[in-house]
């Protein structure tokens, strides 16, 4: 603890206004350590940008000189459509259920916060379909059994958050005993790295001690996960992002210095209660959430100034349906096929820019439909999408799908004029029976089943694993075809990333003719960033 201060005995609404500060400042300093903790060596290490935008985005919505139950009703509103990614959403429900804890109360004692930690594991576990030992679900419970034990001794709350703090640290070092990936790459799990910044800040309002500082890493692959490949700095942003908003007037000083982080060319007209709102910006999911955030906005349009082809479009008069699709894809090639397929509505995203829930849930408004089909493809995307049906009166039905091929062959299926829930039923079913991979370039040396991977090196992967390494792309992407095609398939989808020459697709393709006569092979131009091929088997 810290010495000459004496330790707070119970937390008032400011105490709670400025732990949520310091935990944004915390995750914001941390961030590209916590996003450093890859299980693998492939361009998705977001977990710690995840964590950090979605803090941001409910500091933004604290509001001022309030009471606890007011603020409290603030981070609970604004927590789950702040929640970015899988690590992003857990956090936000962890939030989220401590303040729903603290809102009937007039200050947060030791019990009182023991007993918002048990309700916040309880919420994060619930929050996945799927609960998985060794990640941040159980480090936050060993945290909140450590703080109950704790309060049932009637410790004071500086002792509570100690004794927490202990407990996280030894559950955080044990995460690699528990889960083999993290063994196997030699890391801690950066989600539950993470969340232990809760408790940092915890105990510097409580007893003022310093945040911890973060030590040096490497740089992440990209500094900014939502800067596009090809994009300028702020004189050539490369989207324009337009809507209506409805929003009380006093709103607006906000709304502008919000975007005036994000972006320029802005224009803000309008008055009681409703504004004309432009931005040329490269966060997309940004702008909208701001716009969320100070009101409702509508007649959303999203227009890419480098390719001048509109991202979300919008045509005068769109065709009404019983069911629409949103799916989230990244690459002009692959929206246009999910737009040839269907799909109503598109959210720019994937790996190292996982949409907002606030994201997604402006898409299903947008989505002229009476219900909506979401596919996320993408694991870190999926958990975000289960959150959308608490948030609009729409029916949405997610189906899981998990890559980009997933979702392509699912909306094989899809009948706009069936019942939303018919839909997800055969997509989901469609989409099962699809085996995928991917073909990407590792950012960092690691040890993974398939053998060493050094930097640089081209690793194909399908259900989680590195299932081969090679110095060259054509290598990989045809050893990945040689691990994941059988004798019982039919048809392979190959989609060619931005990097991917024609030179490197047609040594891919012989391989396969050659090594698989029986196979019948398509081929599209996806031109998505980091990977250079996704693969989709059925």
């Amino acid at each position: 603890m810290c010495s000459g201060v004496a330790p707070l005995d119970r937390l008032s609404a400011d105490h709670v206004d400025l732990l949520i500060r310091r935990y944004s400042e915390a995750l914001a300093a941390h961030r590209s350590v916590i996003d450093a903790l890859n299980v693998y060596p492939v361009p998705d290490g977001d977990t710690g940008t995840n964590m950090s935008l979605t803090l941001r985005a409910v500091v933004d919505a604290l509001p001022a000189d309030c009471d606890l139950p007011s603020l409290c009703q603030a981070i609970y509103d604004s927590a789950l459509a702040a929640g970015r990614g899988n690590s992003g959403i857990i956090v936000s429900q962890f939030l989220r259920a401590m303040a729903g804890a603290w809102r009937e109360a007039a200050t947060i004692d030791a019990a009182g916060l023991a007993g918002s930690l048990e309700a916040a594991s309880v919420a994060a576990y619930g929050a996945v379909a799927r609960p998985v030992e060794g990640t941040i679900l159980t480090v936050g419970r060993d945290v909140a059994a450590a703080a109950a034990a704790a309060a049932r001794r009637e410790a004071p709350l500086a002792e509570v958050i100690e004794e927490a703090i202990e407990a996280g640290r030894e559950s955080l070092e044990r995460t690699p005993e528990l889960l083999e990936v993290l063994r196997t790459a030699g890391v801690v799990d950066a989600g539950g790295k993470g969340l232990l910044l809760l408790l940092d800040a915890l105990a510097h309002v409580v007893d003022g001690r310093p945040l911890p500082e973060p030590p040096e890493v490497s740089p992440p692959l990209l500094d900014d996960p939502h800067r596009i490949e090809g994009a300028g700095e702020v004189a050539d942003l490369r989207y324009e992002v337009m809507f209506l908003l409805d929003a009380g007037d006093d709103r607006i000083a906000a709304f502008r210095d919000r975007w005036e982080e994000i972006g320029d060319s802005i224009v803000v007209v309008g008055g009681d209660g409703l504004w004309n709102c432009h931005i040329h910006t490269d966060d997309i999911g940004g702008s909208i959430e701001a716009g969320i955030e100070a009101g409702r906005p509508h007649r959303i349009e999203v227009t890419d100034l480098h390719e001048q082809v509109s991202h979300v479009d919008h045509v005068a008069s769109p065709e009404y349906t019983a069911t629409g699709v949103v799916a989230v894809a990244n690459g002009d090639g692959v929206r246009r096929i999910f737009k040839g397929l269907g799909a109503a509505e598109l959210v720019t995203g994937g790996q190292t820019m996982n949409p907002s829930v606030a994201t997604l849930l402006g898409a299903v408004e947008r989505a002229p439909s009476e219900a909506v089909v979401v596919l996320p493809n993408n694991k870190n995307i999926v958990l975000a999408a289960q959150q959308l049906h608490e948030l609009t009166d729409k029916e949405v039905v997610v189906v899981p799908t998990v890559s980009i091929p997933a979702g392509l062959i699912a909306m094989l299926g899809f009948d706009p004029e069936a019942e939303a829930v018919s839909n997800g039923e055969e997509m989901t079913a469609i989409a099962g029976e699809v085996v995928a991979g991917e073909v990407t370039r590792a950012v960092r040396d690691a040890a993974t089943p398939a053998g060493p991977v050094a930097e640089g090196d081209f690793m194909g992967l399908s259900g989680g694993d590195v299932q081969c390494v090679a110095g060259e792309l054509t290598a990989a992407a045809c050893g990945l075809l040689e691990r994941i095609v059988s004798d019982e398939h039919e048809k392979v989808m190959l989609i060619c990333g931005a990097e991917a020459t024609e030179a490197d697709t047609e040594a891919v393709a012989g391989w396969l003719a050659d090594a698989r006569p029986h196979v019948e092979l398509e081929v599209h131009a996806g031109g998505q960033p980091l990977y250079h091929y996704y693969v989709g088997v059925e």
